[in-house]
């Protein structure tokens, strides 16, 4: 698939970014196309809005399985000179590191984490081992020994508390196989709750983390690290979450670096104890009400909230292409507080829901659902927003992704009336 052509030739390597489908993408094709880079994007279906940008140099659907994956990264490589390859889910990461220190990728360099620091950071007990070390402040975690029966939890356990898996890449289809549903989170609200999470995986013979839950808002620290230092910095609260009672970011804002700067100097060194290097962000849940932080996790990815670091004048994409494929050192950005960052869509059904379910969700007065639903509309003319895929430099993945929109609501709604279906927003 070709979706368009650059009308100029870039002095640059060309780069091939591996995730081409969301607002992530998106912002990594942008951000290394504004810098003179050409980019080859692949998406795994042709609504992968990256592919549209006027920055792709090419679009390409992925195939199905890893090894023609591998196959079709190199025969991009050696048609188009692509000498970089970036990606964004953890799943394609590990592919992609092992296929490069195995030898299997030609020509090209992967800009992805070494395996070692790659697995630090996907195993959430290895993480907080890391960040005990350095006195970043962890919840109360406890790790259910693998076996038939289950463990007794410890009487310090409180509630309510979130069961994790400690290490979801290496489930595999294992949950699948036994007919368990995977679930990135869930809550426990009491011991029985508990006893009946667990023993859903008791055929699997292996459990998730329990941890205490941490109240309060998100707080994240997006960080660069090369050689043990850190030459991005930009910190961000979560604003809203899709769904509302937690989940993926939908509104963020970028903060001043003077806030919370002993909790920077801490997330610094708990990437450097691990060895880090590129781009990562800290996550921690922080209560105003009792002052108390708790980390969740690092994402050694390129992580949803993107978008805003774009807008904030932080680019931590361009730096994974020049510092670490180039061995530049480019000039300091400009960084930029209190921009706010939309998702649109999630965002829309959001507001959507907080209407329909006024005073039913948990943790929500009509009040607050009132200050939103304000708020949402206000936003739209407030000269700091920003939103993850409009843009008026590059609007043409922003009318694709609401023609696929569109097209999906009116396919439901000729699936409804034919009485196949129920019609959904």
């Amino acid at each position: 698939m070709r979706t368009r052509q650059m009308t100029y030739e870039a002095k640059l390597p060309p780069a091939i970014l591996l995730g081409a489908d969301t607002p992530v993408g998106l912002t990594i094709i942008r951000e290394l196309g504004e810098h003179g880079v050409s980019v080859h994007a692949v998406a795994r279906s042709r609504e992968g809005i990256g592919l549209y940008s006027k920055w792709a140099t090419r679009g390409y659907l992925r195939p199905p399985d890893e090894d023609s994956t591998i196959e079709l990264l190199n025969r991009i490589a050696a048609e188009q000179g692509a000498q970089f390859l970036l990606a964004i889910a953890e799943r394609d990461l590990l592919v992609i590191r092992a296929a490069a220190d195995a030898g299997r990728l030609v020509g090209l360099q992967a800009l992805v984490p070494a395996a070692a620091q790659l697995a630090m950071v996907l195993d959430k007990s290895a993480t907080y081992t890391a960040a005990r070390e350095v006195g970043v402040p962890v919840p109360a975690t406890w790790q259910p020994r693998d076996g038939p029966t289950i463990e007794t939890p410890p009487d310090e356990l409180t509630f309510p508390c979130v069961l994790k898996w400690r290490d979801p890449e290496n489930l595999g289809n294992a949950l699948a196989e036994l007919g368990i549903p995977f679930l990135k989170a869930e809550y426990c609200h009491d011991r029985a709750g508990l006893k009946r999470a667990l023993a859903r995986y008791e055929p699997h013979g292996r459990y998730p983390l329990v941890q205490a839950f941490c109240p309060g808002g998100g707080v994240g620290h997006m960080i660069f690290f090369h050689r043990g230092e850190a030459l991005l910095r930009l910190q961000h609260r979560r604003i809203a979450e899709w769904p509302p009672e937690g989940g993926v970011s939908t509104v963020c804002e970028s903060l001043p670096l003077s806030l919370n700067a002993e909790l920077f100097v801490k997330s610094e060194a708990l990437l450097k104890r691990i060895g880090w290097e590129g781009a990562a962000m800290v996550e921690y849940r922080m209560d105003k009400r009792t002052g108390r932080i708790g980390l969740m996790e690092i994402n050694g990815r390129f992580w949803g909230s993107l978008p805003l670091a774009y807008h904030a004048g932080v680019p931590f994409a361009w730096y994974t292409y020049a510092v670490l494929g180039l061995g530049m050192r480019p000039d300091p950005p400009r960084y930029r507080a209190r921009i706010r960052c939309r998702y649109m869509m999630p965002e829309t059904r959001r507001i959507i829901i907080l209407l329909r379910c006024r005073g039913r969700l948990k943790n929500r007065e009509v009040a607050s659902v009132s200050r939103e639903i304000c708020e949402y509309f206000r936003q739209f003319f407030s000269p700091k927003s920003r939103y993850y895929v409009l843009t008026l430099r590059d609007p043409a993945p922003f009318l694709a992704d609401m023609t696929f929109v569109i097209g999906r609501i009116w396919r439901r709604y000729l699936q409804s009336r034919s009485g196949s279906a129920p019609a959904r927003l």
